[in-house]
């Protein structure tokens, strides 16, 4: 494996031109550069604190604790965009929606978030692809990842296995100890966005920097011309039509609003540390992105 910065190709801003669609078509992903994502930092910090409301797993902060000490104890949250309007507004900033645009078509869905707090000594994930664990059905999946730090080597980067989405296979997940893959580390600097697609596969290290921290936000997105069924079938729904309908519609139209907006049924994401529900499903159905 080789952390091979040079080789990742990196966008200016949208739209995207000629060579940057195909290095994205070939490689499977594209780094745009950082922003100023200061206030993205301090949101992050403030839900970690209990401040922007209930999340489970989430303990208030002692009164006494730095702002740094705090999220130490979490790995990830899910869903913070349903508790804070900073992070909702960031589903959709420019940058992300017209790359987007460009890939999937004009119609586009965002049906989960994440804030990845990993503090040193905090494992990283396993080769791994986004469409594995959220299929949808015409594979337009694309994943949003915004390093809130620098990201190394050193505090576990993002690494991707170029090309690895061109077959759209999902591939079969082991146990194994084999180095020899033909990996990119992708290193880059606070505020930077690293767009690729939902069959790339992908991974990351332990953060092994002593003291440090990697922060991350991740957004998943979709054509919103296109059904997710992401969990199974309620009672009543014929497969042909099962479509999860906690989504924030991003750009342009959602084709499928006439079955409604719902908030995730609890039993499917109790699985999942730090689930953020700041959000009644009544207030969840309001909210786009546009």
């Amino acid at each position: 494996m080789t952390e091979a910065q040079g080789s990742v190709q990196r966008a200016t801003s949208p739209p995207l031109g000629p060579t940057e669609i195909q290095a994205y078509c070939t490689a499977g992903f594209l780094v745009v550069p950082a922003t100023e994502l200061s206030e993205l930092r301090q949101e992050a910090t403030a839900i970690c604190c209990s401040d922007r409301g209930a999340v489970n797993g989430v303990t208030p902060a002692p009164p006494d604790a730095t702002d740094m000490e705090v999220p130490r104890q979490y790995l990830c949250l899910h869903f913070p965009h349903k508790i804070s309007e900073i992070m909702a507004r960031y589903l959709g900033r420019s940058v992300i929606t017209g790359t987007l645009q460009q890939r999937i078509g004009p119609n586009v869905k965002c049906m989960q978030s994440m804030l990845f707090v990993k503090a040193s000594g905090k494992p990283g994930q396993a080769w791994h692809q986004d469409e594995f664990f959220i299929p949808t059905r015409d594979c337009s999946l694309h994943t949003a990842w915004i390093t809130l730090d620098d990201a190394a080597q050193e505090n576990g980067c993002l690494w991707v296995i170029p090309g690895s989405h061109k077959d759209r296979l999902i591939w079969s997940q082991r146990d194994h100890n084999d180095p020899r893959f033909d990996c990119t580390g992708v290193k880059v600097t606070a505020g930077s966005t690293v767009l690729f697609n939902g069959h790339l596969l992908h991974r990351s290290f332990p953060n092994r920097a002593a003291p440090g921290r990697r922060w991350a936000r991740v957004n998943h997105y979709m054509s919103a011309e296109s059904l997710l069924p992401w969990f199974p079938l309620q009672d009543g729904v014929h497969q042909g039509i099962n479509d999860f309908r906690d989504i924030v519609r991003i750009a342009s139209r959602d084709l499928y609003a006439w079955m409604g907006r719902s908030d995730a049924p609890q039993g499917a994401t109790q699985r999942r540390r730090g689930l953020c529900q700041g959000r009644s499903g009544a207030e969840a159905q309001q909210k786009d992105v546009t």
